[in-house]
């Protein structure tokens, strides 16, 4: 009967897949040893390629994830786990949303200072992406992927967001880890011969230029200032590296804001009125369809919400996690991370049971909010200590961990991504260019 159906008790959350320990040592293991290696520069002309510990996890996580079959048996990790690794991901990168807020409010006198150069910069951050990488993905036959790899230059924040808002094993998802691993291995390439054609041309001040270089992204910002300060006096040297740095903390702390708010918005908007004219160019009709690779394609989409017993598990796995890799990669000793951690932790939880109470909460949101607001100076006694504590622990000790389990979502979409080829490649470093001349142009304007 209808009713009956309709007054059914909702079925209990399915159980944690068999094996999960293996699950989680893996991805402690792995991040163990990418740390241990630590990053390698591999040179390119003039420029080099730098392979963080990061991007060493997303990338091993993924080939044992893609060859589960031709393992052992006591070390497959079977489709199950894979898809429970989705879960425990979506909860991880609550942690990134958090580390976020705490910075925003510690360096809220710093950003209350800046110029207005510096507080329209994520205007050319978006626009400058959108309008040069977005119309090319849909001429190119990228459909729902190209949100995910144009609404920013896909470093660590926009992992965060596309994963809360639509799961990483969603179009969004792969179109802004494919863009990650574009920008991450090809990206300071890229960004050094793109400014060293810029830089002569005298269109830009060497400080709009600084300006520029500070896309949120610190091996970007090295790259393109490598090559805007050649020649120049010290003391321009040290105001062009100060303009980077400030440019830099902006778009990598209200820079979350702004994407969350506008960029992606807007993005959504822009992709509903430019697809059905620009998706009819010969190379899109020539692109294979989603549904041409993964026959389940139109299939509803897995579900990546996890239990608040996932998001314990994946809780604990990070305090391990981020805990080893501030001490393999920063030397910062157990005893100093685990209280920023946990104070971390703490917000997260606060977030998640109180989601539960009010289930129209936008999770997200709140703990943006929430961790800006407990760490900004004169806010309440405890924040200077607090802001301390949590910044022993380095913004990038949490990303091992997260690609690890991210790449368990890269290997359940590797058709996918093949598809993408050479497309994504393409839109992900034209994506890079607009970011950077859209902030230089800015800069430029208020100069």
């Amino acid at each position: 009967m209808p009713h009956a159906a309709a007054n059914a008790a909702p079925s209990p959350p399915p159980a944690a897949p068999r094996r999960l320990w293996l699950l989680l040592l893996v991805v402690l293991a792995v991040t163990v040893l990418t740390e241990w290696i630590g990053p390698i520069a591999v040179p390119v002309w003039s420029s080099k390629i730098v392979i963080l510990p990061m991007l060493m996890a997303l990338l091993l996580t993924t080939t044992l994830a893609a060859l589960h079959a031709r393992m052992p048996a006591a070390l497959r990790l079977d489709v199950p786990l894979q898809r429970h690794a989705g879960k425990l991901l979506n909860a991880a990168l609550l942690l990134f949303i958090v580390k976020l807020g705490l910075m925003a409010g510690h360096s809220m006198p710093q950003l209350q200072k800046v110029g207005w150069a510096l507080a329209f910069q994520e205007l050319g951050h978006a626009f400058g992406t959108m309008v040069l990488a977005l119309p090319l993905a849909l001429m190119l036959g990228i459909k729902r992927e190209a949100v995910g790899a144009t609404f920013s230059i896909g470093r660590e924040n926009s992992l965060v967001i596309i994963g809360q808002k639509y799961g990483m094993q969603s179009a969004e998802g792969r179109g802004v880890l494919a863009e990650y691993i574009t920008g991450t291995v090809l990206g300071a390439v890229f960004i050094t011969l793109l400014v060293s054609v810029i830089a002569p041309l005298g269109i830009f001040d060497p400080r709009s230029l600084a300006m520029g270089a500070g896309m949120g992204s610190g091996s970007l910002m090295a790259a393109a200032l490598g090559v805007i300060t050649v020649g120049m006096a010290p003391e321009m040297v040290k105001e062009l590296n100060a303009i980077a740095a400030a440019a830099n903390l902006i778009a990598g702390v209200v820079g979350f804001y702004f994407a969350v708010f506008i960029t992606l918005p807007l993005c959504n908007w822009l992709y509903a009125r430019l697809e059905p004219v620009l998706g009819r160019t010969a190379l899109a009709r020539r692109a294979p369809s989603a549904d041409d690779l993964d026959p389940q394609a139109a299939m509803a989409e897995e579900d990546e919400n996890p239990s608040f017993a996932d998001s314990a598990v994946a809780l604990l796995l990070m305090v391990a996690g981020i805990t080893l890799s501030n001490y393999m990669g920063y030397g910062v000793p157990p005893q100093q991370t685990l209280p920023g951690v946990v104070a971390m932790v703490a917000i997260v939880l606060a977030g998640i049971a109180l989601k539960r109470v009010l289930r129209r909460l936008p999770l997200m949101l709140f703990l943006a909010v929430a961790a800006t607001l407990v760490t900004i100076p004169g806010g309440w006694p405890l924040a200077d200590a607090l802001a301390t504590t949590v910044d022993r622990v380095q913004f990038m000790s949490i990303t091992t961990t997260v690609l690890a389990l991210a790449g368990f979502s890269v290997a359940r979409k590797l058709p996918m991504f093949r598809r993408l080829g050479w497309r994504i490649v393409a839109v992900s470093l034209t994506a890079t260019a607009g970011t950077f001349i859209g902030a230089a142009a800015i800069a430029e304007f208020f100069h």
